[in-house]
């Protein structure tokens, strides 16, 4: 009969911690941005990371993601889309143990400069194509990756592309979202009439707003729906046929 050694069971008699890690983007100066802050503690201090930190006793995980968001940034997590992205257990993940961590996505539109705090030295929107080429502490990269493609997709099949708008916003507006989280150009009369034939994606509150050139422009809000009926897939080879 084989011998278990118990040394490498995590059943109660050897410890593991559990973190919450964040991937929170933004659109900001016309490009899609990640907060990542600069490590002011070992292990990778210096180094660029992800926001995050250990789930406290007695702490539930959304209560952690919202409050190292807060503490390590300044930004009130409660106004922004959030959803767990999933979890992450590499064995060799984290210098200092056994460590898990839950993932969580942020969206918000043009969130303001973070402000660092704990064990962050400095805090920083960072343009998503420097952030992928960076070398980011513990396994954040591919988390930032994975949180990069769950964006991507969602705005396929769901409404949250309006997360990244404030309200009242243009369709010209909504459409520069995908525009650059997708990274792909997309014909405005054929995203206009996507937009407006997908049920409950927008709603127009009847006001326009008038730009410096051009035209006024007509103001919507989010709509009810959370599901994009007909969906709005991207096209395979970067054009926008299908938008």
């Amino acid at each position: 009969m084989a011998v278990v050694n118990r040394a490498l069971k995590y059943d109660g008699t050897v410890s593991a911690a559990v973190t919450v890690d964040l991937v929170i983007f933004t659109v900001r100066e016309a490009s899609l941005r990640v907060l990542l802050i600069e490590r002011g503690k070992p292990p990778f201090e210096g180094g660029l990371a992800l926001p995050g930190g250990y789930v406290r006793v007695g702490e539930g995980l959304d209560q952690a993601a919202l409050r190292e968001l807060a503490e390590e940034t300044g930004i009130d997590g409660r106004e922004l889309h959030l959803e767990q992205l999933r979890a992450f257990g590499a064995p060799e993940r984290d210098p200092r143990g056994r460590t898990f961590t839950v993932a969580y996505l942020a969206l918000g539109p043009d969130l303001p400069t973070p402000v660092a705090g704990t064990d962050a030295a400095t805090a920083h929107w960072v343009p998503v194509e420097a952030a992928l080429s960076a070398e980011l502490a513990f396994d954040h990269l591919a988390i930032l990756k994975e949180g990069l493609d769950r964006a991507r997709a969602k705005l396929e099949y769901t409404t949250v592309a309006a997360a990244f708008c404030r309200q009242p916003f243009t369709l010209a507006e909504l459409r520069h979202v995908y525009e650059v989280i997708w990274g792909i150009p997309l014909d405005p009369s054929n995203f206009r009439r996507k937009v407006t034939k997908a049920a409950h994606f927008v709603e127009a509150t009847g006001e326009s707003r008038t730009p410096e050139i051009g035209r006024p422009a007509a103001l919507y809000r989010r709509g009810s729906a959370e599901l994009l009926f007909p969906p709005m897939p991207r096209s395979a080879d970067g054009d926008d046929a299908s938008v």
